[in-house]
């Protein structure tokens, strides 16, 4: 459940409040360690019985927790995959039901993690490889065991079908995935948010707020600002600065795009204020003149529908899988996940008017009413635990 993992966590603790206001008590349990600081910031109950070890984040205190309480809930949701709670929980639920004792639903919500892109990107050969052999021995077994398979949207539901064998789930459910609504703007939000990005100012900005990594796209993002906005400086124009927010710059990788950056002639325009929550993420979010997420990979992205909240047109690619809900409405501009597309993204959003981008920016706003919203999704999520035929 930490935060800086990334969208999972945050869809966790958006479902949760969503389906008590429908008469839904839940409880978490992860994998954390207890003496984390974030296990006592939510509202509802997290038991952390961890620290867990390695990648497979294998905790021997998970398997006891679940066998002496499994028998207090209608049904149990694994979130993600290719991790011991999966397993350990497939198999009690398994053995209860071999012993013909009570034993409750088992909901799987992948959250994009069968999507084909892990097992063909670059640099992930051996893991694939490794996915593979799990799949036979272990991941198979939950996917296709499991009660139903929950997905966020059409598109993951469909990619999800094509990577892996045998992949037979007993039921597809496309539940959605819900965003709080934003907490209205105030000036200490700003304020918050300045105080991360001084040299902001009053310039205009764009805004990419997620993890540093290159599967975001974080290169074609820069490469792409730097080619655009170059020939802008030079002409004397107001360029709008670039906000390249979030966890991950201390990596390799994050190093390298920040040496990219301190390279170019525009380093004075480019900012890495780092992970940004709380009323600096909101008030980044309310400033910017646009949401930006070029990735070769998004299941959902819940910074994008957080933008959409705000009522800030988004400009991502179509690998961000509900593009097709935003293209639709819209509430953005889409792209392919190459330096081409990137730069096209740019372009065409320097060439749209400002009454032009204000209408996109409600339409952004329409969208998440319309397909995103806390309410829409736990009611999808209700039927989905009821075993609603309608589901």
């Amino acid at each position: 459940m930490d935060p800086a993992h990334g969208g999972t966590s945050q869809a966790v603790r958006n479902l949760v409040p969503g389906l008590q206001d429908l008469g839904v008590d839940s409880e978490v349990v992860s994998t954390d360690d207890p003496n984390a600081d974030f296990i006592e910031k939510d509202p509802f109950k997290i038991f952390a019985v961890g620290p867990s070890k390695g990648a497979w984040s294998y905790s021997s205190q998970f398997t006891p927790w679940l066998r002496q309480n499994i028998g207090r809930f209608d049904a149990v949701l694994v979130h993600g995959l290719w991790q011991y709670p999966g397993h350990a929980t497939r198999k009690l639920i398994s053995d209860l039901k071999k012993r013909s004792q009570p034993n409750p639903r088992l909901l799987v919500m992948p959250h994009g993690m069968l999507d084909p892109y892990f097992q063909k990107a670059s640099g992930r050969r051996l893991k694939a490889i490794r996915n593979i052999l799990y799949w036979k021995l272990i991941e198979g077994k939950v996917i296709n065991n499991a009660d139903a398979l929950l997905f966020t949207c059409e598109e993951e539901k469909q990619l999800a079908r094509q990577p892996f064998r045998p992949y037979h789930p007993v039921k597809e459910c496309v539940v959605g995935l819900g965003v709080e609504e934003p907490p209205p703007f105030n000036e200490p939000m700003r304020s918050a948010f300045l105080d991360k990005c001084r040299t902001v100012g009053n310039r205009p900005y764009i805004l990419f707020l997620s993890r540093i990594h290159e599967k975001k796209g974080v290169d074609l993002l820069l490469k792409a600002y730097i080619g655009a906005f170059k020939n802008i400086r030079n002409a004397g124009e107001e360029l709008p600065v670039l906000i390249v927010a979030g966890p991950g710059l201390d990596s390799p990788y994050g190093q390298s795009m920040q040496k990219l950056v301190a390279e170019s002639d525009l380093k004075d325009s480019i900012l890495f204020p780092g992970m940004l929550s709380g009323e600096s993420k909101w008030g980044a979010f309310y400033g910017c003149d646009a949401f930006i997420l070029p990735s070769h990979q998004e299941n959902f992205g819940i910074a994008v529908v957080e933008a959409l909240a705000c009522a800030k047109p988004v400009l991502i690619s179509n690998q961000v899988n509900i593009w097709r809900e935003i293209e639709s409405a819209g509430g953005g501009i889409i792209a392919e996940d190459s330096l081409k597309g990137t730069h096209e993204l740019l372009k065409r959003w320097r060439a749209l008017s400002a009454e032009a981008r204000f209408a996109m920016g409600l339409a952004a706003r329409t969208a998440f009413e319309k397909n995103f919203s806390i309410e829409y999704a736990s009611q999808r999520m209700l039927k989905a635990i009821n075993n609603d035929p309608t589901c």
